[in-house]
């Protein structure tokens, strides 16, 4: 199980949230910092036994839907995979494999129970429409980990680029097929190039410029690897060259008429 717990900030700093008593609060973050890798609690109790919180302060979570519960007394953090999403290579499936089937992520990417959404397909793979992608692809839950870690990694490199909102079958097909051909590192170069280029971050007239899916794209990657959109700038020291030489006390017509030049 992973060491780091995160907590978005639109969760935590929602009026919702910080309408709630400071004890129900430190119990939220409490449950957050010792739930596993999907968000489950075993044994809600004897945390808040540990942070001094009251039952109270478990039926206000319960209430404001942050946590959701279930008859065997586990208890799961309903916006989990919006405060957190662990890479592949660190993330550990939960036990609780039972109350998990009962749960969907609905288009906010937060679980809730199944009878609540209809339509909506099982979060034993993250929020994608099963027939939508490949068969192969839908028995490997790292699939859709790794686009996610994609998506980190554009967020963390292109800040200045939209943001991804809903990890969609194409983006993950698109992040997928880019992991296939290319190493993460190179991935990086590309999102940094991306974020360098006035081009990509500004768009040109009605083009408002790149986004993941343009970037993830097989020929815009080539063309942002290979530095096509690369910023257009002067060579300083080259322009330096040119004002100094243009500024030199030199008497061109005397040295044209040692050299024999007619001006």
């Amino acid at each position: 199980m992973a060491e780091r717990r995160m907590f978005a900030k639109s969760i935590v700093l929602s009026d919702a949230f910080l309408d709630m008593p400071l004890s129900a609060r430190c119990l939220y973050f409490t449950l957050g910092m010792f739930a596993d890798d999907d968000g489950f609690v075993g044994s809600p109790k004897g945390i808040m036994r540990q942070c001094g919180a009251s039952q109270d302060d478990m039926k206000i979570l319960l209430e404001k839907r942050f946590v959701l519960g279930f008859e065997s007394g586990v208890i799961v953090i309903k916006h989990w995979r919006i405060n957190n999403y662990l890479r592949s290579d660190r993330y550990q499936s939960t036990t609780y494999l039972e109350e998990k089937e009962s749960l969907v992520l609905d288009e906010k990417n937060a679980y809730t129970e199944k009878d609540k959404c209809v339509g909506i397909p099982s979060i034993g793979i993250p929020s994608i429409v099963k027939d939508s992608i490949g068969k192969d692809s839908i028995g490997n839950i790292n699939y859709c980990q790794k686009a996610q870690e994609i998506v980190d990694l554009y967020h963390e490199h292109c800040p200045s680029l939209p943001k991804v909102m809903k990890l969609t079958d194409k983006r993950i097909k698109l992040a997928n097929a880019r992991l296939k051909e290319y190493s993460e590192e190179q991935i990086i170069d590309v999102f940094n190039k991306a974020q360098e280029s006035d081009f990509l971050r500004n768009g040109s007239g009605t083009w408002k410029g790149a986004d993941f899916e343009w970037i993830l794209n097989v020929n815009n990657f080539v063309k942002v690897m290979e530095g096509n959109y690369k910023n257009k700038t002067n060579n300083p020291e080259k322009k330096n060259q040119f004002n100094n030489f243009q500024q030199s006390n030199y008497d061109w017509d005397e040295i044209n008429r040692e050299l024999g030049i007619q001006s």
